[in-house]
């Protein structure tokens, strides 16, 4: 435990010194939300408007969000006022709402620690490193202001104990998850299907008895975080802030996935038909705010409603559900959720971009196990990390998120070629015909290094050539490229899961 301690400690040293970076509005979202629960009995809770950030993650966050109203009503009772404390950022709320954000960290180095506890000294201090200093973790949580960190290791938890074999204990902790962000049900079929056969199996009798006793520990998670409101008579309500699929395909800014593709090809026909003099109608509706219904409009190509975003993410993670049921293996459990969560970012509705780290946490533990796995990890983190680039559009915090991501680039390469230019394991074939393909033994292949070589190129247009040609025209081109390249490497990144799941037995 000393060695996660450190790089612990080491990472909330790094945390203070982001404490007066700028934050997004999410920073009034989650004060608001402690002045909710502690001003407001908790059958007002999801019907309160007033304030434009209602409340809308699953109930046990909101409980999360009361206990932590007890103390800050202490430290400053305007954090906690749901009048006076609108938009409130005084230095007392910016210090305590950044310290609790760093608190709820040491449930990522728990995660952390478990599972790495049982690898060899130099494995596990790469594998903390990777996860505990993500640098994409620092910019979403510690300087535009989110729990991720808290999430992800909550999943970790609950992978850590799957891993271990300790099925009834991951479903439970996985239950409590999407209690407390229900984004992270994007891989409940998995965990459905993996549970029920690697958990629920041997004779008839004993298998039922287990399915009833996974069906009631899991039914208790949701009694107690979904009961009240229930008894209230509102889940309908909170089910429909919780789901509010009027919000648009996409987020506002647009994450790397395939829909960026679709979307920029009904434009390019849109306009190609046009000047051919096809009578085009131009959509009037944003593609990503709530002024368009439960469909985004499309000039050319089909619409796009949730049912089919749904059909498609069930669609893609099909062979690793098969893999699941035919031979669910604990070895393979992080892998099998990781891509799921690839899945969900990749076709879902809505999907935000720092939902990428729900990939590139997971992948970071399994990244230490092989070179080719570690090859993977390295051009994804780098994608995951630059695509959330534009959340920080102040001038001030450009020199941090470009330092951040540059040393944390650095620590992968010297700590992959350390241990993967030591190891004496015998290569796995994946990694032999890598090298054979003409990628050799190091870190980063041709293609690879042509595709980071572009992402800089990128980030130059973006940042200097762009202003310089352009002035203050376009200013959605530079946005755009970044959401087109770094989906064409998230694209990339889920088909080089998908392979490797239909190939590991």
């Amino acid at each position: 435990m000393n060695d996660s301690w450190w790089f612990f400690s080491l990472s909330l040293c790094i945390k203070a010194l982001l404490i007066p970076a700028y934050h997004s509005t999410d920073f009034e979202v989650h004060r608001h939300w402690l002045a909710l629960t502690s001003s407001l009995p908790l059958s007002h809770w999801y019907i309160d408007t007033s304030s434009p950030w209602t409340l809308d993650y699953p109930p046990l966050f909101a409980y999360f969000s009361f206990l932590l109203s007890l103390p800050a009503s202490l430290i400053d009772p305007t954090i906690t006022d749901l009048v006076a404390g609108q938009n409130y950022a005084a230095p007392s709320a910016v210090v305590f709402l950044r310290l609790s954000v760093a608190a709820a960290d040491l449930f990522l180095l728990s995660g952390a620690h478990r599972l790495s506890s049982r690898l060899p000294p130099f494995r596990r201090r790469i594998l903390l490193a990777l996860v505990i200093w993500s640098p994409a973790l620092l910019i979403v949580d510690h300087i535009h202001f989110q729990y991720n960190g808290f999430f992800l290791g909550i999943l970790l938890i609950s992978l850590g104990f799957m891993v271990e074999g300790r099925d009834l204990a991951g479903g439970i902790v996985f239950a409590i998850l999407i209690c407390s962000k229900h984004l992270f049900m994007v891989a409940a079929p998995l965990y459905f299907v993996y549970l029920l056969r690697h958990y629920c199996n041997g004779e008839w009798s004993r298998a039922v008895a287990r399915f009833l006793v996974m069906g009631l520990a899991v039914g208790a998670v949701f009694v107690a975080a979904f009961g009240p409101f229930v008894y209230h008579g509102q889940i309908q309500q909170v089910f429909h802030r919780l789901f509010p699929f009027g919000r648009g395909l996409c987020h506002a800014y647009w994450a790397p996935n395939f829909w960026v593709f679709y979307i920029i090809l009904d434009k390019v026909l849109a306009f190609i038909l046009g000047k051919l003099g096809f009578s085009i109608q131009t959509p009037k509706a944003s593609f990503t705010g709530g002024l368009v219904g439960d469909s985004s409009p499309f000039a050319v190509l089909p619409q796009v409603n949730p049912i089919i975003t749904f059909l498609l993410v069930l669609l893609a993670m099909s062979p690793c559900l098969i893999k699941a049921f035919v031979r669910p293996q604990p070895k393979q459990i992080i892998r099998w959720v990781a891509y799921t969560f690839t899945c969900g970012f990749m076709f879902g509705w809505h999907v935000h971009e720092k939902a990428s780290l729900h990939i590139t946490i997971p992948l970071g533990i399994i990244a230490v196990d092989n070179l080719a796995d570690a090859r993977h990890y390295f051009l994804l983190s780098i994608v995951s990390c630059y695509s959330m680039f534009p959340l920080l559009f102040e001038p001030q915090e450009y020199p941090i998120k470009v330092v951040l991501l540059a040393i944390y680039s650095a620590l992968m390469w010297v700590g992959f070629s350390s241990l993967f230019s030591n190891s004496k394991a015998p290569k796995p074939a994946m990694e032999k015909k890598a090298e054979r393909s003409g990628n050799g033994s190091g870190l980063v292949g041709p293609v690879s290094s042509c595709y980071l070589l572009g992402l800089v190129g990128v980030e130059i247009w973006g940042q200097f050539l762009h202003p310089y040609i352009f002035g203050s025209r376009f200013p959605f081109l530079p946005l755009m490229l970044i959401s087109f390249y770094c989906a064409i490497g998230m694209m990339y990144s889920w088909a080089w899961q998908l392979k490797q799941i239909i190939r590991n037995t």
